[in-house]
């Protein structure tokens, strides 16, 4: 099979336009059925529970426990200076779903930080958050996950500290989501397509994977500034 590749770590398997096929849009919004503060449904599918191995289960709580601050160090003034201009055009091109200035930025550089130290790439996971929330911190679906990155309850027991409550905090929730989706590409040996079915609880089925990767391509793609040599 061939592959196409979308970020440094990532594979994905080129679509066969015969079966992977995008039908429309995957996310909408549902009046609420929860008695939850702010909620909203999002149209999203869920992580399915799992028995994971002691050791895995350990390593993935380690990650998610880690209390280091959610700021990437730069060890050279030009990758601060990338950073800074893809953080200026993120924020534009999210403005109109998140308006506050402040929100965004801090949503932004906390994804930028989560992404990064799971080994993802900054402009999949925006894709992702878009198809799974479009960006509704307070999102819950129809299957009870929640928050930007829609997940499931379970993992705040799996490999958390058992309280669900801290998926509707934002560092919380993006820690919990690229964690999960870093756990599910590792699974599938780098199968980008396989491990967003994975994640979205519908392996093997076009309509996900597709979404995703629409949403990174159309609107999330970046391509850094080239400079000069000095």
């Amino acid at each position: 099979m061939l592959t196409r590749s979308f970020g440094a770590s990532l594979r994905v398997r080129a679509p066969d336009p015969g079966r992977r096929r995008l039908t429309g849009a995957v996310i909408a919004s549902l009046a609420a059925p929860f008695v939850l503060t702010h909620a909203r449904t999002a149209r999203a599918g869920a992580q399915q529970y799992e028995p994971l191995a002691d050791a895995v289960r350990a390593a993935l709580a380690s990650q998610i426990a880690d209390r280091s601050p959610p700021t990437r160090a730069f060890a050279r003034i030009e990758e601060r200076i990338a950073f800074l201009e893809w953080l200026g055009a993120m924020s534009e091109r999210l403005r109109p779903r998140q308006p506050d200035y402040r929100t965004r930025v801090e949503f932004l550089r906390t994804l930028d930080y989560e992404a990064t130290r799971a080994g993802l790439d900054r402009q999949m996971v925006l894709g992702l958050i878009q198809v799974e929330s479009n960006f509704r911190k307070y999102a819950v679906s129809t299957a009870g996950a929640r928050g930007y990155m829609q997940v499931m309850p379970f993992w705040a027991g799996v490999i958390g500290d058992g309280d669900a409550r801290k998926l509707f905090d934002m560092r919380a929730n993006l820690r919990y989501g690229c964690v999960i989706m870093r756990h599910y590409l590792d699974l599938e040996k780098g199968d980008l397509y396989l491990a967003l079915g994975r994640y979205n609880g519908s392996r093997g089925r076009a309509e996900y994977p597709n979404a995703v990767l629409a949403a990174w391509k159309n609107r999330w793609s970046y391509e850094p500034a080239r400079r000069a040599s000095l």
